[in-house]
C-alpha cells in the first residue's frame, strides 16, 4: 500500500507551514496515523511530533453543455497534517 500520494500545496497549507511548522499531505484512505508518521519520517528524514488526519468530502460539480446539464462530484480524499519538531523542515522538491 502506497501511503503518501502527494503534498498539498495551497495557500492555506503554506500559511500553516510558515506559522506553525505543519505540513499537509494527501494520503491513502486506509492508512492510519502510525503508518503515515513512519512513511514521512522514512522519506524525508524528519522527526514528527503529531499527526492529524481528516477525510475531505468531494465537492459537487456541475456544468451546462450542449447535451444538457451535467452534474457529478469530485472524489473524496484523506488529508494528513503533520507537525514537525522545532527547527526541522521538509523540502518537497528535494526528493523528486
Amino acid at each position: 500500500m502506497d501511503i503518501l500520494k502527494k503534498p498539498i500545496l495551497t495557500e492555506k497549507a503554506s500559511a500553516l507551514t510558515e506559522k506553525s511548522n505543519r505540513f499537509t499531505f494527501s494520503v491513502n484512505h486506509k492508512a492510519n496515523k502510525i503508518q503515515i508518521k513512519a512513511a514521512i519520517e522514512k522519506l524525508y528524514g524528519v522527526t514528527i511530533v503529531a499527526v492529524n488526519t481528516m477525510v475531505v468530502d468531494g465537492k459537487a460539480k456541475s456544468r451546462y453543455t450542449k447535451a444538457g446539464f451535467v452534474s457529478g462530484r469530485s472524489p473524496k480524499y484523506k488529508k494528513a497534517i503533520v507537525t514537525l519538531k522545532d527547527g526541522e523542515t521538509i523540502d518537497y522538491y528535494a526528493t523528486l
